[in-house]
C-alpha cells in the first residue's frame, strides 16, 4: 500500500511541476527579448525576473496576451521614431539598436513562442534584413513591424504562414520589387508596405489575393500600370499614393470604399466605371495626368464625401445638369484646363460644401481663372497640324540615331578585334617566354593541378596575417564613412593601410564553436589561391576570445577595386558608364577563367561561388575580377564538417558537388543573359524579370 502511495505523490508532484516549467521557459524567453530590445522603457514592468508579463497590466504601449501557458499576443509600441536622412543598413546612433543587436538571433528568440498569433513590434529601433526563418511562427496572424529600420528583400518564405492575415510593414527601408508570391497568401486581409523602398512594378498576381479588404503600397518608387483590380471584390482601401505609376486608370472593385492614387504619372481618362462605385466615399487622384472630362456620375455617388481632381489635364466642360451628391463635402477641380460654366452644384459653398476650381478657365471668378485660349491650347495641340510635326520630328530623330548608332557599331567592332587580337598575342606571348609569377611551393601547397601553373606574369603579395589594431588604424575605427555596404555573408569597409595601400575589409560574424586551429587551416587554403582574374585575398585577421579557444569574427583583406561592381555598369544612367560590347566579352571570358580555376585548378575545387554581377569587380582599366570566392571553405562548409562523422565526409562532398558545380554554372549563364539584356530588364523595374528568364532557360535546358 505504501509503494502505491508513493507513486502517486511522484506523478503528482511531475504534473505540478510541469506547468511551472513551462511558465519559467515563458518568462525566460520574454525576459531574454527585453535584453536583446537593449531594456526599452515600455517593458519596465518586466523588471523583476520573477514577474509574470501574462499577469501585467495592458496599456497603449504594451500588451501581453497569454491562454494558459501559452503567450498568443506579443504588442510593443517604443518611441524611436526619428528617421536619419540617409540610413545606409547600419547602426545610428540613439535611433537604432545598437551595433551588437542581431536581428537573426532576436527572431530565433522570438520563434521559440510557438503559440503567438499576434506580433505587433513597432518603433523599436529594429535594424538589419529580415531572415526567412520568420516563418516558424506558423500560428500567426497578426504582424506589425512597422517604423523600425528594416531593409532587403521581404522574405518570401512569409508566404507559407497560411494563416497569417494582416501585414504591417510600413516606415522601413524594404527594397527589391512588391512580392510576386502575394496569391499564395489564402487569408490576406490587410497589407501595408508603405512608406519604404519598393521598386519595379505591381505584380498581377496580387489581383489573386481575393480576400484583401485593405493594400496601401504608398510612398514607395513602383512604376509601371495598375493592374487590373476588379476580382479583388473585398477590397476597400486602396494607397498607392507617391510613387511612379505611369499607366492607364484600370477599372475598380465595387467594393472599393477609398481611393487614393495622387502623386503619380497616370494617364489617360477616368473610366466611366468609376461613377458606379455606389460604395466610394474618399477619392484622390490629384497631380497626375489625367485627361479628358470628369465621370458626371461620380459627382452623384450615394457615398461620396471627397473628391480630388486637382493639379490634372482635365479638358472640356462639366454638364450644367450635373447634380451633386448630398454627402458631398469636398471637390477640388483646381489647376486642370476646364472650361465653361461651373455647373450650379458647384457654384458656391452651399450646404458647407467646399469647392476649389481656380487654375481652370471657367467663366465665373475670372480673377482666378485662366483666358479662354489657355485650355484650349493644350486641346488643340493634340488634335492639330502639330501633332503630325511633331511625330515626323520624332522619326527623324529616330532615323539620326539610328544611323550613328550602326556606324558606331562597326567601329567597335573592329577596336575589339583589335584588342582581342593584342590579348592573343601577349597572352601567348606570356605563355612561351615568361614564368608563372608564382612559387612552386604556394602551388604545391594549393595542390593545383599543371594547368594552373600557366597564370601569366600576374606577382600578387603573399598572405599574412593582420592585427586588429592595424584594420582600426585603416578603417578609423570602422567609422561610418568607410562602410561599402551588407550582403549575406558580412559587412564591408574601405581601409587605407601606412604604406597608402587601398583594402577592402570583409567581416564575417562566426560561430564560436570554430576552433582556430581549424579556422587557420581554411583560411590558409583560401589565402593560397591566386588567379589574375580573382581579387587577391592578402590576408586575413581573427577576431577570438580572450582564452583563444572559440573565434567571434573573422576579417578577410582584400585588394581594393576602383572601377566597383559589374552591376553599376549595367544598370548605369550615365551614358559615359555603359560598357562596350568589345568590354563586356572581355568581363565574361575574364570571369569564366576564374570560375574554371576554381572548379578543376585546385583540389578539392571550390564549387559554389556567390556568381552574380555585384560580386565581378573592375579596375581602372577595365579588367574583371571575381570577389567573395571560396568563402564556403569557412562558412557554410565548415559547419557541416564539424557535425558530420568523418566517415560521411567524403560522401557528403560527392553527393553535393555536382549540384553546387551547377549552381555556378546556372548563375553564370544568369549574369551572360544580365551583361546581355541587364540593362533593358533593370528599365522595366523589375529585377525578377532575369531570374524567371533564367529559371525558365534552365527547365528548357538551354542552360
Amino acid at each position: 500500500m505504501a509503494w502505491h502511495l508513493s507513486i502517486l505523490v511522484m506523478a503528482t508532484t511531475c504534473l505540478m511541476l510541469f506547468p511551472v516549467s513551462k511558465q519559467s521557459s515563458k518568462i525566460e524567453l520574454l525576459q531574454q527579448l527585453r535584453k536583446q530590445l537593449e531594456y526599452p522603457r515600455q517593458l519596465d514592468a518586466w523588471g523583476s525576473p520573477s514577474s509574470d508579463p501574462c499577469y501585467t497590466q495592458p496599456t497603449a504601449v504594451l500588451a501581453v496576451t497569454c491562454e494558459g501557458n501559452a503567450i498568443t499576443e506579443l504588442k510593443i509600441i517604443g518611441d524611436r521614431i526619428t528617421k536619419p536622412p540617409k540610413f545606409s543598413g547600419y547602426s545610428v546612433p540613439n535611433v537604432t539598436l545598437s551595433e551588437s543587436f542581431i536581428l537573426d538571433s532576436f527572431v530565433t528568440t522570438l520563434a521559440r513562442l510557438t503559440t503567438l498569433r499576434v506580433v505587433i513590434l513597432v518603433s523599436l529601433g529594429i535594424w538589419g534584413p529580415l531572415p526567412d526563418k520568420l516563418h516558424r511562427l506558423s500560428s500567426l496572424e497578426v504582424l506589425d513591424l512597422s517604423s523600425n529600420f528594416l531593409y532587403g528583400l521581404i522574405p518570401p518564405k512569409l508566404s507559407v504562414m497560411s494563416k497569417l492575415h494582416t501585414v504591417t510593414l510600413d516606415g522601413n527601408y524594404f527594397n527589391g520589387s512588391v512580392p510576386d508570391w502575394l496569391d499564395s497568401f489564402s487569408n490576406l486581409t490587410v497589407l501595408r508596405l508603405q512608406s519604404n523602398r519598393l521598386m519595379g512594378s505591381i505584380p498581377a498576381s496580387i489581383a489573386k489575393a481575393t480576400m484583401l479588404t485593405e493594400l496601401a503600397l504608398a510612398g514607395n518608387s513602383i512604376s509601371g500600370d495598375v493592374p487590373n483590380l476588379g476580382n479583388l471584390s473585398k477590397l476597400e482601401m486602396l494607397d498607392f499614393r507617391d510613387n511612379e505609376l505611369d499607366g492607364e486608370l484600370p477599372e475598380m472593385p465595387t467594393a472599393v470604399v477609398t481611393i487614393l492614387l495622387s502623386k503619380n504619372s497616370l494617364k489617360g481618362e477616368i473610366p466611366e466605371q468609376f461613377g458606379q462605385l455606389n460604395q466610394l466615399q474618399h477619392i484622390d487622384l490629384s497631380f497626375n495626368f489625367l485627361v479628358g472630362s470628369p465621370p458626371v456620375k461620380l459627382f452623384a455617388l450615394p457615398n461620396i464625401s471627397y473628391l480630388n481632381l486637382a493639379a490634372n489635364m482635365l479638358s472640356g466642360s462639366l454638364s450644367s445638369s450635373l447634380t451633386c451628391s448630398s454627402t458631398l463635402g469636398f471637390v477640388d477641380l483646381s489647376t486642370n484646363r476646364l472650361t465653361g460654366d461651373l455647373p450650379s452644384c458647384l457654384n458656391g459653398n452651399l450646404n458647407n460644401k467646399v469647392v476649389k476650381f481656380e487654375g481652370n478657365c471657367f467663366k465665373v471668378d475670372p480673377a482666378h481663372q485662366h483666358e479662354g485660349k489657355y485650355c484650349q491650347q493644350s486641346h488643340k495641340w493634340r488634335g492639330s497640324s502639330k501633332d503630325v510635326g511633331f511625330v515626323v520630328t520624332v522619326v527623324c530623330i529616330l532615323f539620326i540615331v539610328l544611323v550613328v548608332f550602326l556606324v558606331l557599331m562597326v567601329s567597335n567592332k573592329r577596336s575589339c578585334q583589335e584588342v582581342l587580337s593584342k590579348q592573343l598575342f601577349l597572352q601567348k606571348h606570356t605563355q612561351d617566354n615568361s614564368t608563372t609569377g608564382m612559387s612552386s611551393e604556394l602551388l604545391v601547397n594549393a595542390r593545383c593541378v599543371p594547368q594552373a601553373v600557366k597564370l601569366g606574369t600576374h606577382i600578387q603579395p603573399s598572405h599574412r596575417m593582420f592585427s586588429l589594431e592595424e584594420l582600426k588604424e585603416a578603417t578609423k575605427i570602422f567609422e561610418r564613412s568607410a562602410f561599402l555596404g551588407e550582403g549575406a555573408i558580412g559587412k564591408l569597409y574601405k581601409g587605407k593601410l601606412e604604406n597608402g595601400t587601398l583594402i577592402a575589409i570583409r567581416c564575417l560574424a562566426l560561430h564560436q564553436r570554430y576552433s582556430i586551429r581549424n579556422l587557420k587551416l581554411r583560411l590558409d587554403l583560401l589565402g593560397k589561391l591566386r588567379h589574375p582574374n580573382l581579387v587577391c585575398l592578402l590576408g586575413h585577421c581573427i577576431d577570438s576570445t580572450i582564452d583563444e579557444s572559440s573565434v567571434k569574427r573573422v576579417f578577410l583583406v582584400y585588394e581594393y577595386m576602383p572601377g566597383g561592381t559589374l552591376a553599376s555598369y549595367l544598370y548605369a544612367s550615365s551614358p559615359e558608364k555603359t560598357l562596350k560590347w568589345c568590354h563586356r566579352l572581355q568581363v565574361l571570358i575574364a570571369i569564366a577563367k576564374a570560375v574554371h580555376f576554381l572548379h578543376t585548378g585546385i583540389v578539392p575545387g571550390s564549387l559554389y561561388n556567390r556568381l552574380k554581377t555585384s560580386s565581378i569587380l573592375l579596375d581602372e582599366h577595365l579588367s574583371a575580377k571575381l570577389s567573395d570566392y571560396g568563402l564556403s571553405i569557412i562558412t557554410e562548409e565548415i559547419y557541416k564538417h564539424e557535425v558530420i562523422g568523418e566517415g560521411k565526409r567524403y560522401l557528403q562532398n560527392n553527393a553535393a558537388e555536382t549540384e553546387n558545380s551547377e549552381d555556378d554554372v546556372y548563375s553564370f549563364g544568369c549574369i551572360i543573359l544580365e551583361v546581355l539584356m541587364g540593362s533593358k530588364l533593370h528599365e522595366k523595374g523589375d529585377p525578377s524579370v532575369l531570374k524567371d528568364l533564367g529559371t525558365k532557360a534552365k527547365m528548357n535546358g538551354t542552360i
